[in-house]
């Protein structure tokens, strides 16, 4: 029997993140609900939908018969829900006093919006996702301090994620301050120290951990790294992932050609590169393994789904099937040598 576990999911926020005025239109949510929807590799589908909850794609503040009816949309199609993205980055994790409640309240409204999903059975698994909604430039001002208070932030809003009976996955990112290389990201959870928060590892963002940007002291690769280098790029995988994994409760699958980019108001960071993208410096079913494997080679089965991330994608990019089609079959190799049976 082939494997079904971990489930495939893609992200429906990509249809807003880099878009805008002065980008491209925003890609409505239903249309990323039928670009996934109709994906299909030898009679293999998507199982399901990770969802950013902001505007325009979704209103947070949605009452209980909207989100029945979303859960009933979403099921229509044959989709489950998984992880979700709140809307944090109107307060600043190492912001003011006042930032810094909007910061809880924005993740207290997520949590509640994902309980609701679960008690509708159409979200079995997955995490509400934060960031520190902080620059990288301003937490190394007072890089003790900053964590200090980014930590703080993160413990209240586990506090609450714990009432609703979520999970929190602060994603490594090198954009976001005290998350922008390996070793602040470790600091960061470690001083958090809560049982419901962790680590969402996405391929094309922790890449550019091993090159040390934003933070070039923490850099794994050596200076004259070649992308050729293969051997050596494994080994800085190994380090990266070892450090990582046990923090790790969500995934997304990518591809990067370790450069940074930015589009409409999103601040640099790892380029999400098309699955097949040549310039690809991933062997994504391959890489994966170090993320979905312990240092043994055994399974870890940490999250039941896996997720595909492609923000700023082109709009011409995202609205042809076959992009999602060519996604949806490096997902079925990723499941095929790092999944199980349930």
């Amino acid at each position: 029997m082939p494997n079904n576990y971990p489930k495939l999911h893609n992200a429906t926020w990509p249809g807003i993140v880099g878009k805008g005025p002065d980008s491209e239109p925003v890609i409505s949510f239903d249309t990323m609900l039928e670009k996934t929807a109709a994906a299909e590799v030898n009679g293999v589908k998507f199982d399901g939908v990770d969802i950013g909850l902001f505007d325009p794609h979704i209103d947070l503040d949605m009452s209980d018969d909207g989100i029945k009816k979303l859960a009933a949309k979403v099921s229509a199609l044959h989709l489950e829900i998984g992880s979700l993205v709140a809307p944090i980055w109107g307060g600043p994790a190492m912001g003011t006093k006042e930032e810094r409640k909007i910061f809880v309240e924005m993740v207290r409204k997520a949590c509640r919006f994902g309980k609701k999903l679960r008690e509708l059975g159409v979200r079995p698994n997955g995490i509400v996702r934060i960031d520190s909604a902080s620059k990288p430039e301003q937490w190394a001002l007072d890089p003790v301090n900053n964590t200090k208070l980014i930590a703080s932030t993160f413990r209240e809003a586990c506090d609450v994620a714990a009432e609703y009976g979520e999970r929190l996955a602060a994603e490594g990112e090198i954009c976001w301050g005290g998350m922008h290389s390996w070793k602040t990201m470790i600091n960061t959870m470690e001083s958090v120290d809560r049982p419901n928060i962790g680590f969402q590892a996405d391929m094309a963002h922790t890449l550019l951990y091993l090159l040390g940007t934003n933070r070039p002291e923490d850099r794994i690769l050596p200076v004259d790294f070649e992308w050729s280098d293969r051997k050596t790029l494994h080994e800085g995988l190994k380090k990266l992932t070892n450090a990582l994994r046990p923090w790790t409760i969500d995934f997304h699958v990518a591809q990067n050609d370790g450069t940074v980019f930015g589009s409409g108001s999103h601040d640099k960071t790892g380029r999400h590169c098309q699955a097949l993208d040549p310039n690809g410096k991933l062997d994504i079913p391959h890489d994966a393994g170090y993320w979905l494997r312990d240092e043994k080679g055994k399974l870890t089965k940490a999250f039941k789904h896996i997720c595909w991330d492609g923000c700023m994608f082109p709009n011409e990019v995202m609205m042809k099937q076959q992009t999602w089609n060519d996604i949806l079959g490096v997902m079925i190799k990723v499941r095929e040598q790092h999944g199980w049976v349930e």
